[in-house]
């Protein structure tokens, strides 16, 4: 380490990663209607599980998926960025680099519907 170099100056780079990561969250909030569309549908789960009193099983399964849901699309918007940065052209790789990904967020999406389904249902026709 250089001694002219603040001891704390790792620590400071570890706080600003962290900022770093928050202003793309918001980034991605402000300007991605399908983040927003997960979020608030991310919310109407995070009520509908406190009315029906879900189990911790039941809370980590939930956490785990929006958690999911949201890591993909920030991914998703991530790869669509660098995509359109390096070319304003219609080039079949890039198509399918955006199409892929924003398949993965169709495959969550669908699995996390079905699971928010099943738990619900669970609780509404329990015997």
């Amino acid at each position: 380490m250089d001694s002219k170099e603040p001891k704390n100056s790792e620590w400071v780079r570890f706080y600003k990663s962290f900022q770093y990561a928050w202003n793309g969250i918001v980034s991605t909030f402000k300007s991605e209607r399908n983040f927003q569309i997960h979020v608030s549908i991310s919310i109407i789960m995070f009520i509908t599980g406190m009315v029906l009193r879900f189990s911790i099983i039941e809370w980590m399964i939930v956490l785990f998926l929006i958690g999911g849901m949201m890591a993909l699309e920030l991914i998703n918007t991530a790869i669509e960025h660098v995509v359109d940065m390096i070319t304003s052209e219609m080039h079949p790789l890039a198509k399918a680099a955006k199409d892929a990904a924003a398949g993965a967020v169709l495959v969550y999406a669908i699995l996390s519907f079905i699971i928010g389904i099943i738990l619900i249902t669970n609780h509404l026709f329990a015997s």
